[in-house]
């Protein structure tokens, strides 16, 4: 099992910045690669940021390169993803997930663990 909290969202105007965190407790040792994904009312989950939990290598989804940077501490056991130039489109809940599969990133299912989910709002 492996326990996953997020802190850090919030609301901030469009051009703001906002960091998230990820807090991982229990099985992390078995840590394949962690991602971010978010959804949005009626809409489905969306890959965010993905990060290979050894190698420290990194992937994002088209909208939010060189605006987003997801990174790892292995030692503390925590994921985050600062967050800059923030649109109103990226307003959704954020969710951190683990992964011990080799699999695709990007694809929800591929992943294990969820933590509760942070709402971030992006206002015009």
């Amino acid at each position: 099992q492996v326990q996953l909290v997020e802190s850090g969202g919030g609301l901030v105007q469009a051009g703001g910045s906002l960091s998230l965190s990820c807090a991982a407790s229990g099985r992390t040792f078995s840590t394949y690669f962690m991602g971010w994904f978010r959804q949005s009312p009626g809409k489905e989950r969306e890959f965010v940021a993905a990060i290979y939990w050894m190698s420290g290598n990194t992937r994002y989804t088209d909208s939010v390169k060189g605006r987003f940077t997801i990174s790892r501490d292995n030692t503390k056991n925590t994921l985050s993803l600062q967050m800059s130039n923030l649109k109103p489109e990226d307003t959704a809940v954020y969710y951190c997930a683990q992964s011990a599969k080799r699999g695709n990133y990007y694809v929800p299912d591929e992943y294990d663990y969820w933590g509760q989910g942070t709402q971030v709002t992006v206002s015009s």
